[in-house]
């Protein structure tokens, strides 16, 4: 049984709302009978097993960061702002461009807001892009900027052992971003909660590459800078520990299952969703996938899931949206949040509806 350890959780006065979503995902398809040549499965074992079909895969000549810019200019585009107008820029990734700076530093400069705005990273890695976002609400309530963006974007094909049947068949690249800002009453972050389980740690690694076991020679014949995942381990996780922290959390926050207009999940393995929304109570109807054309990309798949619903027209003004990160650390991170729209100052550009966001 794994322990479930004791969770944050805070509540504010819902006065910052997100004002537009945006995300990027490369336009190479990689189908399951290509990763799974490599693997040693079949697309139809990949179907049954994950529910994916297929996956995004950056060029070479593309970094995280590229993504995220993308990202972070169509959730602009949609807020009706522009890079003058960020006080903060958050991105979310286990997957950074480089050791130093910090890939939000790149992301700043590339949207031209590269004086000014402070920008950082979080690394929470599949739980990333909730952690980013409420670390930005929190900013942005105590001071006079209005505005913050928040990315979650990841180049997983560059840490995938091709061979490994456990990891390479499910992850994509992606980025995804909100544009923060002022909500109208009622409307905007309503609670969270964010916890950690370093006991569980090993369950999601890299084990090879930091400075407690630096790459070399011996590492990179091991397969060390390769991501690992004990699959096992990482469902009980979900079973044993988020699914019922979700249901607490969500009872603490005066709401019941059947309150949640929209649930946005992790798109971890689309077997594990379905699991997860029935004992949730939440049906399919009401939670939203990406998984099976994108698989799952880390810190990216909230965000960007939560980019589809919203250009698809599916998000109406008032409805209650929760979601919910959960990977590497272990981590997890719930954020409900009452939607708002249309924006208050801004109108939604020609083509918002658009609901395939490819770069």
């Amino acid at each position: 049984m794994i322990s479930t350890g004791t969770a944050r959780h805070g509540r504010t006065s819902g006065s910052i709302a997100v004002l537009g979503t945006g995300s990027c995902l490369p336009s190479h398809v990689v189908g399951n009978d290509e990763v799974g040549a490599a693997a040693g499965v079949t697309d139809e074992w990949i179907r049954r097993k994950t529910g994916i079909t297929a996956r995004r895969r950056a060029k070479p000549d593309e970094a995280t960061s590229d993504l995220a810019i993308a990202a972070g200019r169509a959730a602009m585009e949609a807020a009706g702002i522009t890079a003058a107008d960020l006080s903060l820029i958050v991105v979310a990734t286990s997957t950074p461009d480089q050791p130093q700076p910090p890939t939000a530093s790149i992301v700043a400069d590339g949207l031209g807001a590269g004086h000014g705005a402070a920008a950082f990273d979080v690394n929470a890695v599949c739980s990333g892009f909730v952690f980013a976002l409420n670390t930005a609400q929190h900013v942005l309530a105590g001071s006079d900027s209005p505005y913050a963006l928040v990315i979650g974007a990841d180049v997983y094909s560059r840490i995938l052992d091709p061979a490994d049947r456990r990891t390479a068949i499910l992850f994509g690249d992606g980025a995804g971003a909100v544009v923060l800002g002022p909500a109208r009453p009622g409307r905007g972050l309503l609670a969270s909660r964010l916890a950690g389980f370093g006991a569980e740690r090993d369950l999601i690694e890299v084990p090879a590459g930091g400075s407690r076991r630096p790459t070399t020679p011996e590492t990179l014949a091991a397969g060390l800078q390769y991501f690992h995942m004990n699959g096992r381990g990482v469902r009980d996780f979900v079973t044993e520990v988020v699914t019922p922290a979700i249901s607490t959390f969500v009872d603490d926050a005066g709401f019941t299952p059947a309150d949640i207009d929209h649930f946005v999940p992790h798109q971890a393995n689309g077997r594990m969703l379905d699991d997860l929304s029935a004992t949730l109570g939440i049906g399919s109807g009401r939670t939203h996938f990406t998984y099976e054309d994108f698989g799952n990309t880390g810190s990216a798949s909230v965000p960007v899931t939560l980019d589809h619903a919203a250009r698809s027209g599916r998000l109406a003004d008032g409805d209650l949206v929760l979601l919910a990160g959960f990977g590497g650390g272990m981590a997890m991170g719930l954020s409900l949040l009452r939607w708002q729209h249309p924006l208050p100052t801004h109108t939604a550009p020609t083509g918002y509806t658009h609901t395939t966001p490819f770069c």
